[in-house]
């Protein structure tokens, strides 16, 4: 599992006109299993990603189809992490 967190690059009005195809973008990862939640960060500086890859180079090339990283919106922070303790719902991520 991974956490991405982008912060942004540009000012926010360069960030909202690559927003739309930024969420087609998100909505196709959801659909392929590869993304588990996303949002704003508070302040809006950026956001965050929690994600499913077989390893880095995998979600490395999943995150270079997102418009924001190919038009230079975002700067992206990967971190790797097993989870070993979840809440119930969250338990299919347990991996220990």
């Amino acid at each position: 599992m991974f956490v991405v967190s982008l912060t942004y690059l540009v000012d926010l009005s360069e960030v909202e006109i690559h927003l739309p195809a930024h969420i087609t973008y998100l909505d196709a990862q959801y659909t392929a299993g590869h993304f588990l939640a996303s949002g704003r960060k508070e302040p809006r500086t950026g956001g965050v990603i929690l994600a499913l890859a077989d390893s880095r180079e995998v979600l490395n090339d999943i995150l270079n189809a997102d418009p924001f990283k190919q038009n230079g919106i975002a700067h992206y922070d990967v971190t790797e992490f097993i989870p070993t303790k979840t809440a119930f719902e969250l338990d299919f991520l347990n991996k220990a």
